[in-house]
């Protein structure tokens, strides 16, 4: 009898059996003639590519002054395939300077694929990176001895001024992500990581050229293949010229010297940055070399955070510089004109609620509020927009076309300087104060806003912006660091003008508060002769000592700079912002300052604020290393 269940198990087996040869056949047909690889390893064993690094593009200010440049460095390359079993140890150590302990962990490195992705045996790894001529020059004497090691020379990133390390920024080997995300990187590679090395690292990096190197049975060079025909030559990196103007960063790196803030200048016309500055900050000189890893951590675990970019990342109450957009807003909707008075008696007095205010005359029109920096002039208006039924419907509306005009001034959304890290600030919607308050709320509720302080914060970049828009008479240009790229036009985004929703008459009234604050009011310390000045001194109100804001823009009829000054504790905006922001405006408008003005200078440099005792310390050693 047959056996049934036998057959179909020899059939199975048969089956399987044929299903698993065939794979096996299909995959030697696909390695052997569709697949490279093969040819890979046979190239990889008979041809050297030797990466040459073009020249990163050199940095430039404004006035043509070098900034950051090049310096030739070399690299120590190694091919693990030639190298193996070939090599004494302790001759190539001591050339180098090195342990035998170093030497055998950064080798076991290298073969980590873990730690290096993309490693191969026949191609060059890098062994140790950046050393100078002196060092070089002893290792290049003994090179012939040391079969399988290279040198690759490159460049170093050389910084002629100890200022604006937060403008320019820094260049670091290439993370594992960094490698990962792009096919132009390779680990050893170096890249921009802060600053304008890294917002315009494809423009400054260049193009990496490579040589093809014909190597015989033994892994031994023996030429250009094909007399280089397949090579290709490095393409220099693009030069940048910025709109900083160094000589008026670094007159604002000694301003705040012992303080922490932040000061921008911007040219109006352009929406060039003219200077950026954060304290406390540091000596890009320092984040050079070998010794860059020691020196950020150093600076990361620093308790002040001179990383931290305070124009671009610090978001605080602008205080009474936002009056200024107020005034714009209530005027452009028809909530006031120029002949509208508001009652002050030192405050805004309604249904038990204060807000309190200095003594000064009183009613105010908005020229003379914004003289004095009335809060209760501001108040009284808030309170009519978002109350008018005959104008919104409602609440919600009435704070949405307040939200909508703050938005066109720059604010709670990035503005999109070409720096990285920037903050967005906080602009207050309806929908906000609807989760807040559950929806009911009115313009009482959120009275505070109307001066500066309650939900409101920006960037110090953002307030720099919004004089600069005064002094166009109602529109910017969006707040750039680099003026021009070499061989490129700027992208149109800092080309095109950017309207507010304000009227041109009422930016012309606010212009005018301005030029009488300037003249007779809170800003008079920065009254001269020479030129006219407008500005607007902010006190924001803070958990410790009040923050000192100032912004100003001049000549009041043809605007060169404008500016915002941030001084974190620094009390009244009379106190250091007024000052420091004459100062500044002063350096740029004449180049230099006067022997008086200079001698000022030397005050407020020498001053400092008492942020607590150990971390004072701190401070002053944070810029110390700087």
């Amino acid at each position: 009898m047959k056996d049934f269940e036998l057959d179909k198990r020899r059939l199975v087996i048969g089956g399987v059996a044929i299903f698993i040869v065939t794979v096996y056949l299909i995959r030697l047909f696909t390695l052997q003639l569709l697949s490279d690889d093969y040819k890979k390893n046979a190239d990889s064993n008979a041809f050297l590519k030797k990466i040459e690094y073009p020249s990163r593009g050199a940095i430039t200010d404004r006035h043509g002054r070098l900034l950051v440049y090049n310096q030739p460095a070399y690299d120590i390359m190694v091919v693990m395939n030639e190298e193996k079993g070939r090599l004494d140890t302790m001759e190539f150590c001591n050339a180098l300077g090195i342990t035998k302990e170093y030497f055998i962990k950064r080798m076991n490195d290298i073969k980590d694929r873990n730690k290096n992705p993309g490693y191969s045996r026949f191609t060059e790894q890098v062994f140790m990176s950046q050393l100078s001529d002196k060092e070089f020059s002893v290792f290049q004497e003994k090179i012939f001895r040391f079969p399988g090691f290279y040198v690759q020379k490159r460049s170093i990133r050389q910084y002629q001024y100890p200022y604006a390390a937060h403008v320019l920024g820094d260049v670091a080997e290439v993370s594992k992500s960094d490698v990962e995300n792009s096919d132009y990187y390779q680990p050893g590679d170096y890249i921009g990581k802060l600053g304008i090395e890294r917002s315009y690292e494809e423009q400054l990096r260049g193009e990496k050229g490579v040589q093809i190197l014909l190597r015989d049975a033994h892994g031994r060079v023996q030429g250009n293949y094909q007399n280089g025909k397949f090579d290709r030559r490095p393409v220099a990196g693009k030069n940048l010229t910025l709109g900083i103007d160094i000589k008026l960063q670094e007159l604002g790196e000694r301003l705040l010297e012992g303080k922490i803030g932040s000061i921008v200048a911007i040219e109006p016309a352009t929406g060039e940055v003219l200077c950026m500055v954060s304290s406390p900050t540091y000596d890009p000189r320092i984040m050079v070399g070998r010794q860059r890893g020691k020196n950020h951590l150093a600076l990361s675990k620093d308790v002040w955070k001179p990383l931290l970019n305070r124009a671009i990342m610090g978001q605080y109450p602008p205080g009474s510089t936002f009056k200024t957009t107020q005034g714009l807003t209530y005027m452009t909707e028809g909530i006031i004109d120029e002949h509208t008075l508001y009652p002050c008696a030192r405050g805004f007095n309604y249904r038990g609620l204060h807000v309190g205010c200095h003594p000064h005359a009183a009613p105010t029109n908005l020229v003379q509020a914004l003289c004095t920096s009335c809060n209760s002039y501001f108040c009284w208006g808030l309170f009519h927009m978002i109350g008018n039924r005959r104008r919104y419907h409602n609440v919600q509306e009435a704070m949405n076309t307040w939200r909508d005009y703050m938005v066109s001034m720059g604010f709670g959304y990035k503005l999109g300087v070409d720096l990285p890290g920037e903050k967005r600030g906080l602009i207050p919607n309806a929908a906000f104060y609807d989760k807040a308050y559950k929806g009911s709320w009115n313009g009482l509720t959120v009275i505070s806003i109307s001066i500066g302080q309650g939900e409101v914060n920006l960037t110090p970049l953002q307030i720099a912006n919004l004089s600069a828009t005064i002094a166009n008479r109602g529109y910017y240009y969006v707040p750039h660091v680099v003026r021009k790229v070499q061989g490129e036009q700027l992208d149109t985004l800092y080309r095109r003008k950017h309207y507010t929703k304000a009227s041109r008459k009422a930016y012309e009234y606010v212009v005018q508060g301005m030029r009488a604050s300037v003249v007779g009011g809170t800003c008079h310390a920065a009254n001269r002769a020479d030129y006219l000045v407008c500005g607007k001194t902010g006190t924001a109100q803070n958990r410790g000592q009040d923050h000192s804001v100032f912004m100003g823009f001049a000549p009041m009829d043809n605007p060169k700079i404008a500016i915002a000054v941030y001084v974190e504790n620094g009390g009244f905006g009379a106190t250091y912002g007024v000052p420091i922001g004459s100062l500044m405006m002063e350096q740029y408008i004449n180049g230099k300052l006067s022997p008086f003005s200079e001698a000022q200078a030397s005050v407020y440099q020498s001053r400092r604020i008492a942020y607590g005792t150990s971390k004072s310390r701190k401070l002053g050693k944070a810029r110390e290393r700087g």
